[in-house]
């Protein structure tokens, strides 16, 4: 795979890059921020240092508002997800992706729905169960913010049990972190979360996962995990994750960090990293991560219109 020459830019950095999470530490965005900023520093992708910066709050809210205000600042990066299209659908959120400036969509990966290892929802057919009795007998975190592709991965659930997905309990903390301590706390009953959150708590017996909201079953640590689809529910949510700038980057900056993330998403050190996490590559860059992105908004906005969650 060929990839725009980062020296062959106009542009490189010229002081210390930050690789900006808008959420606490632990979850999947700040996994993927330390992953990404470990390569560059270790593979010397770039000239100068890189480090992350965690600004949690308002459901992502306050890290993108950072990322608006360095417009043009090509030193200023930010690891995105699906929160980036929900929150501004949802009205929770003033700045949306096309306020900002998409670099390159670099992986994906599915939603599992998790509980501790003691809980008495043994199975995912134990939810179900519950969800068509009453979807607001079961108190869940659903991520950073509510209407997000974790919080509509247990909507089409309960739905497809025969439940209510408005009167989900569901329960917002400022990282994937926040949310496991929870949940292992005995404070909610569920987690739905990013998959490879659940990763060293299920290898240490903390919890079980009930079922993923993915098309087929996952190799490795979640094979044994059954789809929802196998369950009897119709419910497949992906996440994602890309690298977002602030708007106007000019498009010397933009190939700069195409370049860049490009050679880093070839690296062994990456695929590794892919690999023991059940995350699927998708590097999209150009007018193929636009088209993906306006086709994820029209999904997102047809399920939160479902939920009566669309400003």
């Amino acid at each position: 795979m060929l990839f725009p020459p980062a020296h062959a830019a106009d542009w490189k950095p010229e002081r210390g890059v930050e690789i900006v999470v808008g959420t606490g530490p632990g979850g999947g965005q700040d996994k993927t921020a330390r992953t990404l900023q470990r390569i560059l520093q270790e593979r010397q992708l770039i000239g100068t240092p890189a480090t992350v910066v965690n600004k949690p709050g308002g459901g992502g809210s306050v890290g993108w508002s950072y990322l608006s205000q360095r417009g043009g600042d090509g030193h200023v990066l930010e690891i995105g997800n699906t929160t980036l299209l929900t929150n501004q659908l949802t009205g929770r959120a003033a700045v949306g992706y096309t306020d900002l400036t998409p670099i390159a969509m670099l992986l994906s990966e599915t939603v599992a729905l998790s509980v501790r290892a003691d809980s008495p929802i043994r199975s995912g057919k134990d939810l179900l169960e519950r969800l068509r009795q009453d979807a607001g007998s079961v108190s869940l975190s659903v991520g950073s913010s509510l209407g997000g592709v974790n919080h509509i991965a247990v909507a089409l659930i309960a739905r497809a049990a025969g439940g209510d997905p408005r009167r989900l309990k569901t329960v917002v903390f400022q990282g994937g972190g926040e949310a496991m301590t929870a949940l292992l706390g005995g404070h909610i009953d569920l987690v739905s979360s990013a998959a490879n959150n659940v990763l060293p708590h299920l290898a240490a017996g903390r919890l079980r996962v009930i079922g993923i909201a993915s098309p087929s079953r996952l190799a490795g640590a979640l094979a044994s995990v059954p789809t929802w689809k196998e369950l009897g529910a119709d419910a497949v949510a992906t996440n994602w994750r890309m690298v977002v700038g602030g708007k106007g980057l000019s498009s010397a900056q933009v190939a700069y960090w195409e370049g860049v993330l490009g050679k880093l998403t070839e690296t062994g050190e990456w695929k590794k990293d892919l690999e023991a996490n059940d995350l699927e590559p998708m590097y999209l860059t150009g007018e193929a991560l636009r088209r993906y992105l306006r086709g994820q908004e029209s999904e997102f906005r047809a399920a939160l219109a479902e939920l009566e969650m669309l400003r």
